[in-house]
């Protein structure tokens, strides 16, 4: 496959599956490119795959998702290549090995779902920001238990994002209000909790999520609500930014926007420090944001 169709093959899957995030996108899409790769050495093959993900990258989709999944993807299914002698031996295991991969993957949101679900109490008030598949299917899983609660989402200029989210809510019978972004403080002191989703986890257990997200978890600290992050462990970067400004351009702007003026320009994500959040639900279990550092070294002995 060659850079074009690698690129239109991951766009399709963004844009058709809607349930589908960047990450597990990416990860569909380098098993294709495995597949179908004719590389005759394990080095080409890396390669290939480098380029690949390369690729998706320059994409208009968000990379922070690419970035951490697809190199656990790339460390998980290699680690094959030490006990093997053929190329197409190695080839069929790395296969393998990814579609073992990917079936983490899928399952890992529901567990996500499961564990979050059991803090969402009867009677609550939940305050999310935008869209999180991962949140939805948290409340969809405490609604399914008969809790009644109420949420509200942040309409997320400039997308609207929160719209919505709000109606994959309404649609399961949760009641959901829409707010102006600039009211999160407003109504912090009505709500239980702060429940948001994450494009990335950073080593210090900080999370990268939709601009807006820092702001949010500021007001929630300020007036003592827990602070969750729903997010699956594919999303965990080795990053260590300190402030904003640390953060990766290539992770704050799409690759069109990086040739522009960026100082004119508004991010699409932020950086939320560790000490804002009381915890994080994952598939691994829940955490502190202290303890991801050593969920990160396990994932990728």
């Amino acid at each position: 496959m060659d850079r074009e169709e690698i690129c239109q093959y991951f766009n399709s899957i963004i844009k058709n599956e809607k349930d589908v995030s960047a990450g597990m996108a990416a990860i569909r899409t380098l098993l294709k490119v495995l597949k179908h790769s004719k590389s005759e050495t394990v080095q080409e093959l890396r390669i290939c795959l480098q380029h690949a993900i390369d690729a998706m990258r320059s994409t208009e989709t968000p990379v922070t998702a690419i970035a951490s999944g697809s190199e656990l993807f790339l460390r998980f299914i290699t680690l094959a290549t030490l006990d093997t002698h053929s190329i197409a031996e190695c080839k069929g295991i790395m296969l393998e090995r990814g579609k073992v991969f990917y079936e983490k993957l899928v399952a890992a949101r529901g567990k996500v779902a499961k564990v979050a679900a059991h803090f969402i109490t009867d009677g609550s008030t939940i305050l999310t920001h935008s869209k999180s598949r991962v949140v939805l299917q948290a409340m969809k899983e405490a609604a399914a238990s008969n809790k009644i609660f109420q949420v509200y989402v942040t309409s997320t200029s400039p997308d609207n994002n929160g719209e919505e989210m709000c109606q994959s809510l309404t649609k399961l019978g949760i009641s959901c209000t829409v707010i102006l972004d600039s009211a999160v403080g407003y109504v912090m002191e009505r709500v239980d909790m702060v429940m948001v989703g994450a494009e990335g986890v950073a080593e210090s257990g900080g999370v990268i999520n939709k601009i807006g997200t820092y702001t949010m978890a500021i007001c929630a600290k300020e007036v003592k609500k827990p602070f969750y992050v729903l997010t699956e462990s594919f999303k965990f970067a080795r990053i260590y930014p300190l402030n904003q400004v640390d953060l990766p351009d290539e992770f704050k702007y799409t690759s069109s926007t990086l040739n522009k003026n960026l100082k004119k320009e508004h991010p699409l994500v932020d950086y939320t420090p560790p000490h804002y959040i009381s915890l994080l639900f994952t598939d691994l279990g829940i955490l502190t944001p202290s303890a991801v550092s050593d969920e990160l070294i396990k994932l990728y002995l």
